[in-house]
């Protein structure tokens, strides 16, 4: 049985006060789960403020992106290791707005996978389709080349301590949600991909839904069989609504 997993990412959002508020608002709705796993993605120099103060919650933490390099004259950049000395359990990589705006490739995905692990890191890997892919009818195989290009440089094994993030890119920050239906088909191809390579890793991988995912959407999103959790944006900053989606996923 997979245990569900929510994870907040707060994107470039947030203040030392606004932090401080969500984080008590959040303790408040929220409570460690035998049934799901919940964990916040804030930015950087927020890491100190939400490790510190949520140490004793039973919530977990993560970054938005790491370097794929150890350490070195890399101005601006931040290594998995000091992310491991904040705490961190997890870490997104390959999201579509690195992807899209900031021209990380799948080799620079695949570097960063592999980088996460090497500090005991949890890679959330991010894979989706844009509109134009989806309408012209390439999107599982889009999502199976993202998929095996870190197959490719990581090995199969490696999945057996990752996510998987489904977010189709036409979903995140319009309002648009991918419906039930189509979330589930594209999960069950991802499934379907690793269990090609290694059955026993794909029964066990959790595979989350990234797409505008809301308090009043997220119960038949979870209803279906391989939609294990999911990665939020918006709906993460409000406390809340956050706390709804994350009783939906218990």
């Amino acid at each position: 049985m997979r245990r569900s997993l929510v994870v907040g990412n707060w994107k470039m959002m947030g203040s030392r006060a606004g932090v401080t508020k969500l984080l008590e608002e959040l303790k408040g709705y929220l409570v460690a789960s035998d049934r799901a796993s919940i964990a916040i993605c804030p930015p950087y120099v927020f890491l100190p403020q939400v490790s510190e103060d949520l140490r004793e919650s039973g919530l977990r933490w993560g970054s938005q992106n790491l370097s794929q390099y150890d350490e070195g004259a890399f101005t601006g950049e931040v290594s998995a290791s000091m992310l491991k000395d904040f705490g961190c359990d997890y870490t997104i990589v390959g999201h579509s707005e690195r992807r899209s705006l900031f021209g990380e490739g799948d080799a620079d995905v695949a570097a960063k996978f592999v980088a996460a692990q090497s500090a005991r890191l949890t890679p959330i890997l991010c894979v989706g389709e844009s509109l134009q892919q989806r309408d012209s009818g390439d999107a599982l195989e889009w999502v199976k080349q993202q998929i095996i290009a870190v197959v490719d440089v990581a090995g199969i094994d490696a999945f057996a301590d990752a996510v998987v993030a489904y977010e189709p890119i036409w979903a995140i920050g319009t309002g648009k949600t991918a419906t039930p239906e189509q979330a589930q088909q594209v999960h069950a191809h991802i499934r379907g991909v690793i269990a090609s390579l290694h059955p026993g890793v794909a029964d066990s991988l959790r595979i989350l839904y990234g797409g505008s995912v809301k308090a009043d959407n997220a119960s038949e999103l979870f209803a279906n069989p391989d939609i294990d959790g999911a990665l939020v944006g918006g709906a993460s900053l409000i406390a809340a609504d956050f706390a709804a989606i994350c009783r939906a996923a218990e």
